[in-house]
């Protein structure tokens, strides 16, 4: 996981991101064991009440699920999994919306210029 943190926002809110992510990349699959608060933490070099806030948010929002004794896992809803690439996906194209706007490029242009890209990509 990349624990590079800007200093825009919250380091919690950054680290739940990250978390999100390698839920996405596979790196932490579903049904997979997180390691624990001590070892995030020290990894990300920060608080271990930091890193516990932000397992604790991943786990109200269903993301991960608390396993007493034998720690946390990667949920396996599927819906919830869904419902967070969406949101992940959602929050990604407004921000590219944003920037592109600041320049004058509405949303039909941008979806024209990644389309471009995808080609040039094949």
């Amino acid at each position: 996981m990349n624990w590079k943190f800007a200093g825009d926002r919250p380091v919690y809110q950054q680290i739940m991101e990250n978390i999100r992510g390698a839920v996405l990349r596979g790196e932490l699959p579903p049904g997979g064991r997180v390691p624990s608060v001590r070892e995030l933490a020290m990894q990300a070099q920060v608080n271990p009440n930091t890193m516990q806030r932000a397992l604790t948010e991943l786990e109200r929002e269903g993301l991960l699920v608390g396993g007493g004794t034998s720690g946390r896992t990667v949920t396996k809803e599927e819906t919830v999994l869904e419902e967070m690439r969406r949101q992940v996906l959602e929050a990604l194209a407004r921000e590219c919306v944003e920037k592109f706007r600041v320049f004058g490029i509405s949303p039909a242009q941008a979806a024209e210029i990644i389309l471009q890209m995808k080609e040039e990509e094949t």
